[in-house]
């Protein structure tokens, strides 16, 4: 079913480090205002604002102290409605961060649970010390943020869950007054102008039982608050009683989903989210979720791509967000090499745009922004960096090897401000900037590259304007064709019509399916992950194909005989 949330692109804005209006170093919503018509010419038509609401800053505004009040740092609510209304005037939709797993220590609701005032006395998980010992935490659970997940409180005279931040405690969804409330803090916003929401660990609501975990080095508990049958009800309940009464959309950030949960999750008859974040793909090079490195290999991205490609009903599609790492530092060459760096990120948006599903840009991610230049832990502001340095300390590992991987993977490498300009403060401030500036700013940012279309912005507009008119690129089947060495290729094929099955996928090295769907609606994509020229398989090389390349990202005009150069992309249309 066709919906104006599958045929758009979101491009997600992280308030404080997108543009600040009046320099005091933190990006707010004048500043955004004042650059819709940049989202705009990019050609997004959604924007996904990371949380604006009050907050103590304890972890960058997903510690929400009022959900009906914008952050005093951001603007005002006047602002807000502003920005609601620029924003459609240039036909742009907003929705919002929905942060309800959770809300800050400073919010009334926990003041008064903590006082055990009338009627919010369970809006919190509390419980007493292990056999009533308050020097034992209830049970052994720890954090996503790796540390203990219960923390003491001295008034209430209990211990209170947190599944994040000893700030950042757990609301509690066996009583059914906090699901009216978030009922109401959906109606406000659907209300006031929002189209949607991004919901954050959206599958961990529920606590079935509070019982010990299983251990684990990461995170213990898992099995006890992870896609439990009662979070299913709850956004059953949210759909039915508010979403389903506007036109709107969910996309839900769930931690540690597999594929049959993201089925429960969002499959359309079940009537809970639109689509899901997954995090598989992103995490072909990695051990232990993203945080320890192992080698990068084509095929297995290959691989997980089309599990979630077929296996879904709709993809959330994304290679970047304020959690993760910059794609072209994470999958892509980095900026070392110039001529490799713009490659890497154009073949990366081939990569994303070509996928089916409702693609998300990360701002920054447009113009080919790269990981952080920080030199120490003493510039990294992300609370759950600090914590991995910690673990890690206690697990012994050296102090080199504990940077590496804390560069590697901080959050902070997607925070560091907008570089709009080579200037001082990037064009993002006047001031003194809230995150460390990216060196890099001087060669890769906006100005440099908004007149240039062969620039990785350029790139990116082109190929949004594709995808925006193309229903193979937007509603099309997904459909592997072969992984060898650094190399992967998929086609994508007009939808099946009624009573016809999908064809199966080509084996690897092996010649192409043939086509049911008719030469035209096809688009064939060739993506090399190296920085040396690859070789396709011999059956590949005089694949006859309609016409020269729709896209490319070395300006190639006729189709690959049989290498790719390094870090090429191409998309041909036709066989």
């Amino acid at each position: 079913m066709k919906a104006w949330w599958k045929e758009g692109v979101v491009y997600q804005i992280y308030p404080r480090s997108f543009q600040d209006s009046n320099g005091d170093g933190v990006g707010d919503l004048p500043g955004i205002i004042s650059r819709l018509d940049a989202v705009a010419e990019l050609g997004a038509d959604i924007i996904w604002l990371s949380p604006v609401y009050a907050s103590p800053g304890i972890d960058n505004g997903y510690d929400i102290s009022d959900y009906r009040s914008i952050d005093p740092l951001l603007g005002t609510m006047a602002d807000m409605d502003r920005l609601f209304g620029e924003a459609k005037k240039r036909g742009i939709r907003i929705i919002m961060d929905l942060v309800v797993n959770h809300t800050s220590d400073e919010h009334e609701w926990f003041q008064k649970s903590r006082r055990r005032e009338p009627g919010y006395e369970d809006y919190y998980i509390w419980l007493p010390g292990k056999n009533g010992r308050p020097v034992v935490p209830p049970n052994n659970w720890t954090s996503f943020f790796m540390e203990d997940a219960w923390t003491w409180d001295e008034l209430r005279g209990e211990y209170y869950l947190h599944l994040f931040h000893k700030k950042q405690p757990d609301l509690n969804y066996k009583n059914p007054k906090v699901i009216d409330e978030v009922k109401g803090i959906l109606k406000f916003w659907l209300d006031r102008g929002a189209s949607g929401f991004r919901c954050d660990v959206i599958n961990a609501l529920y606590k079935t039982s509070l019982e010990d975990g299983k251990k684990n080095i990461m995170i213990t508990g898992t099995e006890h608050f992870l896609c439990q049958e009662g979070n299913h009800e709850i956004l059953r309940i949210l759909r039915r009683d508010v979403l389903d009464h506007y036109d709107c959309f969910t996309v839900g950030e769930t931690a540690l989903v597999n594929l049959e949960d993201a089925k429960l999750l969002s499959d359309e008859k079940r009537r809970e989210l639109n689509m899901v974040f997954y995090f598989d793909h992103l995490e072909v090079d990695r051990l232990v979720a993203r945080f320890v490195p192992k080698k990068f290999r084509a095929g297995e991205l290959l691989k997980r791509l089309d599990k979630w490609q077929r296996g879904l009903e709709w993809n959330a599609v994304y290679l970047e967000n304020h959690d993760q790492s910059r794609i072209v530092s994470h999958y892509g060459a980095g900026e070392k090499n110039p001529l490799y760096w713009e490659r890497s990120a154009k073949l990366l948006a081939v990569l994303e745009f070509t996928l089916r599903g409702t693609p998300f840009v990360y701002q920054g991610q447009e113009i080919g922004m790269t990981n952080f230049d920080f030199t120490g832990m003493g510039e990294v502001k992300d609370i759950e960096s600090h914590n991995l340095d910690r673990l890690m300390k206690k697990l012994h590992l050296p102090a080199r090897l504990r940077w590496k991987w804390i560069r590697a993977s901080s959050r902070d490498n997607a925070r560091t401000p907008y570089q709009w300009s080579a200037g001082a403060g990037a064009g993002f401030t006047t001031g003194e900037p809230w995150l460390g500036i990216n060196g890099s700013h001087r060669r890769i940012n906006y100005e440099a590259q908004k007149d240039d279309p062969a620039s990785v912005l350029g790139f990116y507009k082109r190929i949004l304007r594709l995808r925006a008119g193309s229903e193979t690129l937007k509603y099309g089947e997904f459909h592997p064709l072969f992984a060898r060495g650094p190399c992967i290729a998929y086609e994508r094929r007009p939808p099946a019509p009624a009573g016809r099955p999908e064809t199966s996928a080509g084996q690897a090295d092996g010649a192409p399916p043939e086509d049911a769907a008719g030469s035209g609606g096809v688009y064939t994509v060739l993506l090399n992950f190296s920085g040396k020229t690859a070789e396709l398989p011999r059956s590949w090389a005089a694949a006859p194909f309609a016409t020269e390349p729709v896209l490319s990202n070395t300006g190639r005009t006729a189709p690959p005989s049989g290498t790719l150069e390094p870090w090429e992309a191409v998309i041909l249309k036709g066989r």
